[in-house]
């Protein structure tokens, strides 16, 4: 047994006497099955020897009528049972993989695409769930199915007969061993072709709004119809071998009817058999025909299902690269005070560092401000702060204790983080702002708006806080998004907040009086503001300027000014621009 079936059945298993009711079910509805060829086989031999009557007949109709209730109902229960567990594991499997994706750290985002996770979450859930349901369901059939019609067969025919008609079966176990193997590749290459489609979908809805500035709209037409001809081809390089069952199990079902009618009637006209039996035996024939070519609709979903285990399973193989350690602490009543030594970090090990002999201490209450050019790792920093990436060990604490030494859920509480790009969810503005587990008023949510400054932004919209947002807030401008960004982060009330060049879609006036109205929240709350604005980080009890991943100046405003350094520079420069823009 391949391990990919080992996996499908370990995910089966928690619903196991389910399985075995709607076995036992489809075993009572496949002997009653058989019953029905019995009686069709007495109403020949009945009829033949003059022994049937209209009473008769009408004894025989009813019992092939309750029959057919009996089976009626009884399928109705097997479906229940082994459809429904078989919905079932589709819903453990997809809460199971949005479970894990979400303790999955942006590095394994950076490699992995997100059409190829959507189309797991879709398309190789989907295979499970049919190899769980129809898979077993068709399996089990076919199996008892045959297995029963073959038991009668041998007991009720003759034995001659019974070989010549299953004849040919060696040749369809040839035909399903080459067809597993072929099947399993090429669904496996479909799938993967199929997320690349997704991501391309994905990718043109979420940036539609570049598409048209640039005025790429056919352009983006072509790569889809690229990638759509190209999942097309291989799609039907899996239909044209799926395209073989059919017409192969129902040629080897001709063969045997066609060998059985001629090696019968003799039989029948030697007198050797009855035409009652003959007339059984072909029913039980054609009762053969729904097992083989259930087989190879067996092996078509099952080898769909491993091959989506397959990638499932190398997903869940994925470990977080950041987790608490076996014995991380909690990290209680933090008041603030941070303390990063000498701190190096390189993304990869082939990468020059992104930061570089980083050193700082902040008391707790105090505020920090980073400056800095593009790409000088003050992004980074925060990121580290909050353990997206991790810290070499013995380079950055809170309250004294090494942050990779605690647990992740603790820290990640007692910091308010506001990143670069304010993510937004398709859902109402209060609902984003009070992004949070615990239950706020929405004088609570509105009080925080305001120290954004975004309520009067959000009141004017028709619907005011109940606003629903599109995908990733496209309903806000990118100031407003910022600030509600903000606001989220104020609903924490962590003790310590960062703020990741969150104003840079701000214009200098809101932002100016945003700083304003969080002078009074960051007097209780060590602050960290990392901006490429000097105005932003003026204020700051200490500044600290990177340049390519390094902090070549440290101090406060004035003493930064005065050294007529890189601080300087950057305050001449944006003192300039703000001359300019003021005349223009």
């Amino acid at each position: 047994m391949s391990r990919d079936l080992r996996e499908l059945l370990r995910l089966m298993a928690p619903y196991r006497w389910r399985y075995l009711g709607g076995v036992a079910a489809l075993l009572l509805t496949d002997l009653l099955q058989l019953i029905i060829p019995q009686l069709l086989g007495r109403v020949a031999d009945d009829l033949e020897a003059g022994r049937l009557d209209l009473a008769g007949i009408g004894r025989y109709a009813g019992w092939i009528a309750v029959t057919a209730v009996a089976i009626a109902g009884l399928r109705w229960v097997w479906r229940q049972l082994v459809f429904g567990s078989a919905r079932r594991v589709e819903y453990d499997l997809r809460r199971r993989l949005f479970a894990h994706l979400q303790k999955l750290t942006p590095e394994f985002y950076h490699r992995h695409k997100t059409g190829d996770l959507m189309a797991l979450a879709t398309n190789d859930v989907q295979a499970v769930r049919s190899a769980a349901g129809e898979g077993v369901l068709m399996g089990a059939d076919a199996i008892l199915l045959s297995t029963a019609t073959l038991v009668v067969m041998l007991t009720q025919v003759d034995w001659r007969l019974v070989l010549l008609g299953l004849s040919p079966l060696p040749l369809l176990a040839l035909f399903a061993l080459w067809f597993g193997r072929v099947m399993h590749e090429r669904h496996r290459r479909v799938q993967e072709v199929f997320g690349d489609l997704s991501e391309v979908v994905q990718e043109s809805a979420a940036g539609i709004r570049v598409v048209k500035a640039f005025a790429q709209e056919q352009a983006q037409i072509d790569r889809f119809t690229r990638e759509n001809r190209r999942y097309q081809e291989t799609y039907l390089r899996m239909a044209r071998v799926h395209a073989l069952i059919d017409p192969l199990i129902n040629l080897l079902a001709g063969l045997g009817f066609f060998v059985i009618l001629g090696y019968g009637s003799t039989l029948v006209l030697a007198g050797r058999v009855s035409l009652g039996d003959l007339v059984a035996f072909n029913s039980y024939l054609g009762m053969m025909v729904w097992p083989m070519l259930a087989f190879g609709f067996v092996i078509n979903i099952i080898q769909r299902g491993t091959a989506a285990v397959r990638r499932l399973r190398e997903v869940f193989q994925q470990a977080p690269t950041v987790a608490d350690a076996p014995d991380a602490q909690p990290l209680p009543q933090v008041r603030g005070e941070i303390e990063v030594r000498d701190l190096t970090f390189r993304y990869r090990s082939d990468l020059p560092p992104a930061l570089e002999g980083v050193s700082f201490h902040i008391r707790p209450g105090e505020t920090l401000g980073i400056i800095g050019r593009t790409g000088s790792g003050k992004s980074t920093l925060a990121n580290l702060l909050v353990r997206l990436w991790d810290p070499p060990q013995g380079t950055v604490f809170i309250d004294g204790k090494d942050i990779c030494t605690v647990r992740l859920r603790d820290l990640r509480q007692a910091i308010a983080y506001v990143p670069q790009e304010a993510f937004l969810f398709s859902m109402t503005i209060a609902e984003n702002i009070a992004f949070d587990a615990r239950e706020h008023s929405l004088e609570e949510i509105r009080a925080a708006a305001a120290l954004a400054q975004v309520d009067s932004d959000i009141m004017s919209f028709p619907r005011g806080y109940d606003t629903l947002l599109g995908e990733r807030g496209v309903t806000l401008s990118g100031g407003q998004r910022q600030r509600v960004g903000i606001a989220r982060a104020l609903m924490r009330q962590a003790p310590i907040l960062i703020l990741d060049d969150c104003l840079s879609a701000v214009d200098a006036a809101t932002e100016a009086r945003l700083l304003q109205e969080l002078k009074g929240i960051m007097a209780g709350r060590t602050t960290i503001i990392i901006s490429h604005r000097v105005a932003a980080v003026a204020h700051a009890d200490q500044i600290l300027v990177l340049d390519q991943g390094r902090v070549v100046e440290r101090g406060r405003h004035d003493e930064l000014l005065e050294r007529r350094g890189l601080y300087w520079q950057l305050y001449q420069l944006q003192q300039l621009e703000a001359a300019i823009a003021a005349e223009a």
